[in-house]
C-alpha cells in the first residue's frame, strides 16, 4: 500500500486508528520532523517501522522555534521528496498541515516553557527557540495519539495501542527536553531515541549541511574530529583535557565556536570530570555547536554511555 498524506489532525487520527484496526496492530510509532529530510531521518523512519505496526511522520516548519525570519523562510520545503524517502521505508502516513491548522487562531498565547534546562547551550544561543519547538511537538504529540491512549493492547479488538516517538540523538538538547516534558507532564508516549547518523566523513548529517560550500563542509569536519578525540580518551580512560580539543576546533580559521563542553546526557550540567588531569570514568555527552561560513552546525557524541 502507497504511504497516505494528511493534512488535519481530524484525518490523522481517523486514518491512525483506521491503519491499526486494519492491521490489527497493537502500536503506533509516530516521527516529528521539519522535512527536508536526509539519511538520517531515514533512519527514525525504518528504527519507528520495524518496532512499531503503524508508522506516521509529521512534515511541518514550524514558526515558533525560528527566531529570524529570514532562516525560517529559507529552510527547504521539499514535500515530494520527502515523501519518496518515508515511503520507501515503510512509513504508513504523513501528517503535513498549514500553519493555520496547527495555529489557528494565530500564535498561541500559552506555550510550553523549556525552563532552565532550555536556556542553555541551544537555547543562550537561540532564546526562545525551545519553547517554540516544545510547544508544537507537544501538539504533534497530541494529534497522533492513538485513538483510546495506553497501555498497549489490541487495537483490532478495541484496545488501546502502544505509543512511540522517535527522536534523533544529533539534536541531544531537544531530546533531553522532549523527554522531560513528557515524563513532568505525564504524556502518555514512549520516546525512543536513535543514534546520529553521519556520513563517510563523520559530518553528522543535517537540513542545513546543504547550505555549506565545499570548502566549508571539509572545514566543519572538525568538529567530528574534535569530538571523537574526546571519545577516545574517555574510552581509554585518560583524562579528558577539553582545551587542547577546543583548541583543535578554533585551529579552524572557517569556524567560529559557540561552546564546547562535557556535561551530563540527562540534566545538561557541565561534568566536574572535565579537567585536564584526572581520568574520566563517569558517563558524560560532549556537546558542540559553532558557525561554519553562515551556517551555525551542532554536534555531539556520548562518552561511556
Amino acid at each position: 500500500m502507497a504511504i497516505k498524506l494528511v493534512t488535519t489532525a481530524a484525518e490523522l487520527r481517523a486514518e491512525g486508528a483506521r491503519l491499526l484496526k486494519e492491521k490489527g496492530g497493537s502500536s503506533l510509532g509516530f516521527v516529528p520532523t521539519m522535512g527536508a529530510l536526509h539519511s538520517g531521518h531515514a533512519t527514525l523512519a525504518r528504527t519507528a517501522v520495524a518496532a512499531n505496526d503503524v508508522t506516521a511522520a509529521s512534515i511541518f516548519v514550524n514558526p515558533l522555534q525560528f527566531g529570524d525570519a529570514v532562516d525560517l523562510d529559507r529552510y527547504p520545503r521539499t514535500l515530494e521528496a520527502d515523501m519518496d524517502l518515508l515511503d520507501a521505508e515503510g512509513v504508513d502516513l504523513v501528517f503535513a498541515p498549514s500553519v493555520e491548522e496547527v495555529y489557528p487562531d494565530g500564535q498561541p498565547l500559552v506555550r510550553v516553557t523549556s525552563g532552565p534546562l532550555g536556556e542553555k547551550w541551544e537555547g543562550a544561543s537561540r532564546p526562545g527557540h525551545f519553547d517554540g519547538a516544545l510547544t508544537v511537538v507537544a501538539k504533534l504529540l497530541h494529534y497522533a495519539l492513538p485513538i483510546g491512549g495506553l497501555p498497549a493492547g489490541s487495537a483490532a479488538d478495541g484496545g488501546a495501542a502502544a505509543y512511540r516517538a522517535y527522536f534523533g540523538q544529533k539534536d541531544a538538547q531537544q531530546l533531553a527536553l522532549v523527554r522531560r516534558m513528557v515524563a513532568d507532564l505525564n504524556f502518555p508516549v514512549e520516546i525512543v531515541a536513535v543514534p546520529t547518523v553521519r556520513a563517510e566523513d563523520g559530518l553528522a548529517l543535517s537540513s542545513r549541511n546543504r547550505f555549506l560550500s565545499a570548502e566549508e563542509r571539509e572545514a566543519a569536519l572538525v568538529l567530528s574530529r574534535a569530538l571523537r578525540l574526546l571519545e577516545q580518551r574517555a574510552d581509554a580512560h585518560e583524562p579528558l583535557d577539553l582545551p587542547s580539543a577546543v583548541e583543535l576546533v578554533r585551529s579552524q580559521p572557517l569556524v567560529e565556536l559557540d561552546y564546547f563542553d562535557v556535561v551530563d546526557p540527562r540534566t545538561l550540567e557541565p561534568l566536574a570530570e572535565n579537567c585536564q588531569d584526572t581520568p574520566f570514568r563517569g558517563e558524560g555527552l560532549a556537546i558542540i555547536a559553532a558557525k561554519v561560513g553562515p551556517v551555525r552546525l551542532i554536534d555531539n557524541i556520548p562518552l561511556n554511555s
